[in-house]
């Protein structure tokens, strides 16, 4: 089969082959309307560029690192799908690894070991340090997501996500706003990578005080992990210990939907006796019986400000904050 090419593209669109250069390679300017005319004809015709040709031309492979801790976690896997998809209208390929949160494959995913030649690296890390970025030569750019990372940004990284602290006090907020007293926070970390937990807590004791109402202790629910098992044993040690609350506020969908298990196992009536909050608007969250609030983390600013970035490959690393929203159900 012959090789659909630029100048093919840019035949039936009746365009220059330069303007749609522009929109494969995301350079130069083009208006929107041709922009969706030329992707259009590039589906229709089954144009793929040539990354060989176009690294030796332009110095850019058309790749793209995505490194996440966990893909069975369901915000990890559609925070995924939502970035491959904006990656795919820049005509850019996305390749996806898994680290486990595993420090030697985190350094090894950062250093793109084992890797062709990347334009740049998004990750998510759990055991990275100050110290090994120092350590990283610049040879692609690096964008940083998650709170773990927020911590990390220098010279030759970026972070791009949500104030989670307001985030999180906006969430408590809107329990209180119904009538709430007695919320229990869902997520509390001592060990391992706590950022996300700390945050998160953060913002659920902000409100909590603009709200005139002293945090109690017993009603600080720990876990191990961020998942539908951790969220469950929470639960169940707080009704064990017959600690008394009216909501719930889950530092992620998964302990969300945990809880909403054990309490459902208990015939604890949601959301009359106990309302529940999560963090995260993941799909399933839609669409669970009984319906709980959750937080959106704004993926697609996200991705679009991820895109961005390496787009431009600014030199000096900075936080890039995108908007949260707050979803009521």
């Amino acid at each position: 089969m012959t090789r659909v090419t630029l100048a093919d593209v840019a035949a039936l669109v009746g365009v220059s082959a330069k303007s749609v250069s522009n929109v494969v390679n995301g350079t130069g300017w083009v208006g929107d309307d041709v922009r969706k005319r030329i992707l259009a004809a590039i589906d229709e015709l089954g144009y793929r560029p040539n990354l060989a040709a176009r690294q030796l031309r332009n110095g850019r492979s058309g790749l793209i690192a995505l490194v996440l801790p966990d893909l069975r976690e369901p915000y990890f896997a559609e925070f995924a799908s939502q970035f491959v998809s904006a990656a795919q209208k820049r005509a850019l390929t996305v390749l996806i690894s898994q680290t486990g949160g595993d420090r030697e494959a985190e350094l090894a995913m950062m250093s793109g070991e084992g890797l062709p030649a990347l334009d740049g690296i998004v990750m998510s890390p759990l055991a990275l340090t100050s110290a090994d970025l120092a350590d990283r030569p610049a040879a692609s750019s690096l964008v940083l997501i998650g709170e773990q990372a927020e911590a990390l940004v220098g010279p030759t990284a970026h972070h791009v996500g949500i104030d989670n602290v307001a985030a999180a006090a906006a969430a408590t907020s809107y329990l209180l706003a119904n009538g709430r007293r007695r919320i229990a926070a869902v997520g509390v970390q001592h060990s391992g990578p706590t950022a996300t937990s700390r945050l998160r807590f953060e913002g659920y004791l902000r409100a909590l005080r603009d709200a005139g109402i002293d945090p109690d202790p017993s009603l600080h629910a720990t876990v191990e992990h961020f998942n539908r098992a951790g969220g469950s044993t929470a639960v169940e040690h707080l009704i064990d210990r017959g600690v008394e609350f009216d909501a719930l506020f889950c530092f992620s969908d998964s302990l969300a939907l945990g809880a909403l298990y054990t309490l459902g196992s208990h015939g604890i009536d949601v959301p009359g006796t106990v309302q529940v909050m999560g963090f995260d608007a993941i799909e399933e969250g839609g669409f669970h019986i009984p319906a709980f609030s959750t937080v959106g983390h704004g993926d697609a600013e996200a991705a679009a400000e991820i895109l961005d970035i390496l787009a431009s490959a600014p030199t000096a690393g900075a936080h890039h904050k995108v908007p949260f929203s707050l979803i009521p159900r």
